[in-house]
């Protein structure tokens, strides 16, 4: 659809809907099994979380998608996907934004690769909105006020500025670019650095400690798993192994602080789960809700101040 087009199906919108009336959202939801926040944003193009085993890849196949694009850090489930013929392309972003070439290589997959195309991160709300939000300007001829209206759509945290300036700053890719970036193939799993890889594993632990905290930390009766006290151990050996990365020394003394605090959090948090597992008191359960929301407090200055702006942007 041309720019032109879409201009007068816009005014043609008016005229039947009336002024003042509120505007249709840009994007569709979509209910299929093991997609989180699925949505049809254009004939070709869907947006939402990480595929959950069997029953999210065969809801894409059902849909028709052809090609499954990943911006998440996470290693893609290439093998589920070629199982029901469907193609992966890994492309990982960070939550402060995209860089030119980035851009640039995200608009030559939409355009060059078979669809309907998916685009996900891991809960499909904050860097998968925003690469799809750029692969419909590309091709939906979307304009920025558009991309912005289905970010706020999608639920992506104003608080992540450098993705909501990925869009807003959008400038077509030229033919020379696009032309550039062509050269090299399209990555079916990425090769993503350690501490990208310590954080996806932190990321993982960190969900389901926090949908234990929906039962108070204790395993539901007759099922031993999972073992939360063990999550949490595994969290904070995510955390003591990423603060010993030279990438993390790179970045700091602050940086390596704040991974070690991290980590001796998430010790505590290990002890008051293990405590609320023998005795379950009101206090005990208690006190371990405290000590995620430590952590939770201790990972949110550590996004603010390192992972959530791009520095020289």
């Amino acid at each position: 659809m041309t720019r032109g087009k879409g201009c007068g199906y816009a005014l043609l919108a008016i005229l039947l809907v009336g002024p003042g009336a509120a505007s249709p959202p840009l994007a569709q939801r979509v209910d299929g099994p093991g997609i989180e926040n699925l949505f049809r944003l254009g004939p070709g193009l869907y947006s939402g979380a990480q595929p959950e085993g069997q029953p999210g890849f065969e809801t894409l196949k059902r849909l028709g998608v052809k090609t499954i694009l990943s911006v998440d850090g996470a290693r893609p489930d290439v093998e589920q996907a070629r199982r029901l013929g469907l193609r992966y392309v890994h492309l990982p972003v960070g939550y402060d934004g995209m860089t030119r070439e980035q851009v640039v290589r995200l608009v030559q997959a939409a355009r060059s690769l078979p669809g309907p195309l998916f685009i996900h991160c891991h809960h499909g709300k904050h860097r998968g909105p925003t690469a799809a939000a750029v692969c419909a300007m590309a091709t939906e001829a979307w304009d920025q006020g558009q991309a912005q209206a289905w970010l706020e759509q999608a639920g992506t945290d104003p608080k992540y500025k450098g993705l909501y300036a990925t869009t807003n700053q959008f400038i077509m890719p030229s033919s020379l670019e696009l032309k550039q970036v062509g050269r090299a193939p399209l990555p079916e799993q990425a090769e993503v650095p350690g501490l990208v890889e310590a954080m996806v594993q932190i990321d993982a632990s960190w969900d389901r400690l926090t949908a234990a905290q929906k039962s108070g930390f204790r395993s539901p009766p007759g099922r031993p798993e999972p073992d939360q006290a063990h999550e949490a151990t595994l969290l904070a050996e995510h955390f003591r192994e990423a603060a010993r990365h030279d990438e993390t020394k790179a970045r700091g003394k602050e940086f390596t602080r704040l991974m070690s605090d991290a980590n001796q959090d998430a010790a505590l948090l290990e002890a008051a789960i293990q405590r609320v597992q023998t005795t379950a008191t009101p206090a005990n359960t208690q006190e371990a809700a405290a000590a995620l929301t430590q952590l939770r407090r201790r990972c949110s200055e550590c996004h603010a101040r390192f992972r959530d702006q791009r520095s020289g942007r």
